[in-house]
């Protein structure tokens, strides 16, 4: 029996607005804010399973090679089946893990010669 293409992953989370927009009630900071997290998690990630896959880099191609290189495949599917970078960071920020700040802006003098 084939699985309906229109039935969402079990990973797809419905995520409440107002829990995301938390004290201030801006969306697009609180979005920018975990995007921003996301890309930190995922680069960190990143550079974890390259300095684990790195052990297994060879020079030379051999075809017993590919078939020794189990640990290598059990490396990378361990990875693939880690939560996203952007999973963690919503997570991380509806726990308040994330710490941001919002800069004041500038008052910007306006010579009187203009007016």
């Amino acid at each position: 029996m084939k699985a309906n293409p229109n039935t969402p992953s079990s990973s797809i989370v419905t995520r409440n607005l107002a829990d995301i927009t938390g004290d201030d009630g801006n969306v697009y900071e609180a979005i920018a804010v975990i995007s921003k997290r996301a890309n930190q998690l995922s680069l960190k990630l990143k550079e974890e399973l390259n300095e684990r896959l790195s052990e297994f880099a060879s020079t030379v191609d051999n075809l017993e090679e590919v078939f020794e290189n189990r640990e290598q495949i059990e490396v990378s599917k361990h990875y693939e089946r880690m939560p996203k970078p952007t999973s963690l960071a919503i997570e991380e920020f509806l726990q308040g893990k994330i710490f941001y700040s919002t800069p004041e802006p500038e008052v910007v003098p306006i010579p009187r010669e203009l007016f």
